[in-house]
């Protein structure tokens, strides 16, 4: 088995698998050490013709690769597709289309909550992975014929998935389900939110309107340094020094130097003075155009009661139409349904989601529809109806 590592075998092979209506493609990366990932090798199979590619060989041109992603007339099939596009969107400048996420499709076909790609072989096709080169280190060359047939299996297997699930898509007529779904993998934010959301990363709690304006504004700044030293965020400030600079507010490298969570010295770094340019953004926001702090409302009894309600409603649902629960609904949606937020908001009570789960919630709070016993078993009732 031999690595494609020139751009002319690269070019043919790509005309080959542009020939089918899909293409299988996995990626092995690494990114413990970098803000980017590194890509280390490609994946790709259609029904006739699979290879493996080494974008680490000197001189190759990954050109016709990301062209082959472009084609409108080939389906691109992943498994849990996100970081996968994130690689193809930093590289090519672009987003894969058509996409076909077969770990969503599984959720949609009812096979459990981010089923894994093995679990999927194994249930589909009864064939069971070697899995024993799952930590392979993929910068490393030469790749052994072990690992080689290892990362092959990750897009051979991958057809066989897409057809079953494929069809049963098509026989249940929730394909439209699956296109929702992918409107979301084809967004560019998906995979480079806007800077000024990068606060919403940080773990950690600030309590004041004044002391979350100068996390948004030193989060900012570090997502931003992080890239371009493409870098880990935690390399460049950890959460916990953000969160305790958000709260003191420091003015001066003097301020900066008694912070706890800084190591002595970093006030003299070259990164310091455009922190504390980033902390003065925060302070100089003026008070009435300070963001608010949202606090989760405190859940009363009868909130509570409602909220497993619909809880129990979301099981009986996605039981009997055999899909995922967390595809449907999180716990966070029925707690937004029962507190009446705006449903324009709530993924759950949008698209397939409201037919299927959201509409019945609305009717169940509005005392329409219940739940009872029915020889043993649990079912929904018209109110109404069995009143008469």
């Amino acid at each position: 088995m031999k690595l494609i590592t020139d751009t002319d075998t690269l070019a043919h092979t790509v005309e080959l698998l542009s020939k089918s209506g899909f293409v299988t493609v996995d990626t092995e990366f690494l990114r413990e050490t970098t803000f980017w990932p590194q890509l280390c090798l490609i994946q790709l199979a259609s029904p006739d013709v699979a290879a493996l590619i080494d974008p680490l060989a000197p001189g190759i041109d990954l050109a016709p690769f990301f062209t082959l992603m472009a084609d409108k007339n080939v389906i691109k099939v992943f498994h849990a597709a996100r970081q996968d596009i994130e690689i193809i969107h930093h590289l090519g400048n672009l987003i894969p289309e058509p996409v076909f996420d077969t770990q969503v499709a599984a959720m949609v076909c009812g096979y459990g909550d981010s089923a894994s790609y093995d679990s999927l072989v194994a249930k589909i096709t009864g064939h069971q992975l070697d899995k024993s080169s799952r930590f392979t280190d993929w910068s490393k060359r030469p790749l052994s014929e072990k690992q080689l047939t290892y990362a092959l299996a990750d897009v051979t297997w991958l057809r066989d998935v897409y057809r079953n699930l494929h069809r049963q898509l098509e026989e249940s007529g929730r394909a439209g389900w699956l296109k929702e779904e992918m409107a979301v993998l084809a967004n560019p934010d998906t995979y480079a939110p806007p800077l000024e959301n990068a606060w919403k990363r940080v773990k950690g709690r600030v309590r004041k309107p004044r002391e979350l304006a100068v996390l948004q504004q030193i989060a900012a700044w570090r997502e931003l340094e992080a890239q371009q030293q493409n870098i880990p965020r935690g390399r460049v400030l950890k959460d916990d020094t953000l969160i305790e600079i958000a709260i003191q507010q420091p003015k001066d490298k003097t301020a900066l130097a008694n912070l706890r969570s800084l190591s002595k010295g970093w006030e003299n770094s070259a990164q310091a003075a455009a922190l504390l340019q980033a902390v003065a953004q925060g302070l100089a926001i003026p008070k009435e155009s300070l963001p608010q702090i949202k606090h989760k409302a405190a859940t009363g009894d009868a909130n509570r009661s409602e909220t497993e309600i619909l809880k129990l409603l979301l099981k009986l649902v996605t039981e009997e139409h055999k899909v995922a629960a967390r595809i449907v609904a999180t716990g966070d949606d029925i707690e937004k349904i029962v507190a009446g937020q705006d449903k324009t908001g709530i993924p759950a009570m949008q698209g397939w989601r409201f037919e299927l789960f959201g509409k019945k919630a609305l009717a169940m709070l509005a005392g329409h529809i219940g739940i009872k016993i029915d020889n043993g078993a649990i079912r929904l009732f018209d109110i109404k109806q069995a009143e008469q």
